[in-house]
């Protein structure tokens, strides 16, 4: 779910915006007129289908979707985000204002930016009118209102969250030795060398890292939510690379090689090759104790300065066909009860977006009793969020590794 295709072309974009968005938008403030418009539609629901379990929690959506309101839900299953995009995109370029493809977008980062900058989205504020956004915390959750720094404007609903936290096997790993810092985390490397590594970008997982050791070393992390500057670049990240040079002498195969990606960190965690291995949902591990993948002495630990999380979301184009219907998921998407079943790591456990303190009683205690597995720290455990940097970090920071690294794989 990362970058825009080639059909982001320079004219194609220059085509779409000519064509301005004539397409109606539903009456946000009568809900029972979208309610009753909705039923009999299908959301055409574009999202990533890589992930069984995901799959799974889709399918029980769209039957809750037919049995309460008379809406199916087709989840469209994409490799890649930026396809489903590109589609609308060309759809504009068109004149296709109306009966779009796309009625619902699993999205977030870049592909955001880009959708909002096209114009691509429907009208600012639909997210924030849905009747479930009076439960979401937007108060803790910074990263609800800014997507990759971008502010998201009410022009998609918040789904689910995302935080970096590191594994350790405490069968092997004294818990009194598991760093709390970037800084620690390579004196941990140092003195049991070749215990840690990480994904070369541009794996998401490990880009992350990268993105998490900059927000630590820069001079000023302020710089962070502006696009790179190109004057300053080199000077910017040059205390991450200087991390990293010492980094790699002492990771895994003396930096020579990287995991392939988070699934190959897990294996080799289990496998006693690595001692930290981390991941970008807080779940990951009891779920893997739970599938066997993992020893069941495997736990989590956060650094108490904070950690790189961000937030995704749903989008609804601004030409979708069933506007009505996706109005109507996305707000089921946030209720309690949708919430509570995807933060079950039974059925997901993908973080909640929601306020414990702005629930009902009921809700509240529901949430409370969920079992998130031995290995999954509580969330208030978590520590703070540090927030995805501007877009154009990640793009100029994973050129710059291939080509101080590519070499060495």
């Amino acid at each position: 779910m990362r970058f825009i295709t080639q059909l982001l072309a320079a004219g194609v974009i220059a085509a779409a915006s000519a064509i301005s968005a004539t397409a109606a938008s539903p009456d946000l403030k009568d809900w029972a007129a979208i309610e009753k418009a909705a039923s009999g539609q299908t959301v055409y629901f574009n999202a990533w289908g890589g992930s069984e379990n995901i799959n799974a929690y889709l399918e029980w959506v769209g039957g809750e979707m037919q049995r309460r309101y008379g809406v199916e839900v087709i989840q469209v299953k994409l490799d890649d985000t930026a396809s489903a995009v590109a589609k609308v995109l060309a759809e504009k370029a068109a004149g296709k204002s109306e009966g779009g493809s796309v009625d619902l977008i699993w999205i977030n980062g870049e592909n955001f930016v880009s959708m909002k900058k096209q114009g691509l989205l429907l009208t600012p504020g639909w997210a924030t009118s849905l009747p479930n956004w009076q439960y979401v915390d937007v108060e803790n959750q910074p990263t609800i209102l800014t997507d990759f720094t971008e502010p998201t404007e009410g022009l998609e609903s918040p789904w689910g969250g995302a935080k970096m936290v590191f594994f350790y096997d405490s069968a092997r790993t004294d818990a009194g030795t598991v760093p709390d810092s970037a800084a620690e985390l390579l004196d941990f490397a140092k003195k049991n060398p070749g215990r840690f590594s990480y994904p070369a970008p541009p794996d998401f997982i490990g880009s992350s890292f990268l993105k998490q050791v900059l927000s630590e070393v820069i001079d000023d992390p302020a710089k962070l939510a502006r696009p790179v500057d190109e004057a300053s670049f080199e000077r910017d990240v040059e205390p991450l690379f200087a991390y990293l040079d010492q980094l790699h002498p002492v990771a895994w195969r003396g930096g020579k090689a990287f995991p392939q990606n988070y699934p190959d960190m897990k294996q080799k965690l289990a496998d006693g090759e690595l001692d930290i291995i981390f991941a970008f949902n807080p779940a990951e591990a009891s779920a893997g104790i739970k599938t066997g993948e993992l020893p069941d002495t495997v736990r989590s630990f956060t650094f108490s300065g904070g950690t790189l999380g961000n937030t995704h979301f749903v989008a609804i184009p601004y030409n979708a066909k069933a506007k009505e219907a996706a109005l109507l998921t996305a707000n089921f998407l946030i209720s309690p009860e949708a919430q509570m079943r995807k933060q079950d790591p039974t059925y997901w456990g993908d973080p909640t977006v929601l306020s414990m303190s702005k629930l009902p009683d009921t809700e509240r205690a529901a949430f409370q009793s969920l079992d998130l597995g031995v290995a999954t720290l509580a969330p208030d455990a978590l520590g703070p969020v540090i927030a995805e940097p501007h877009a154009s970090w990640m793009d100029r920071i994973e050129a710059e590794w291939r080509r101080r690294y590519a070499s060495g794989n």
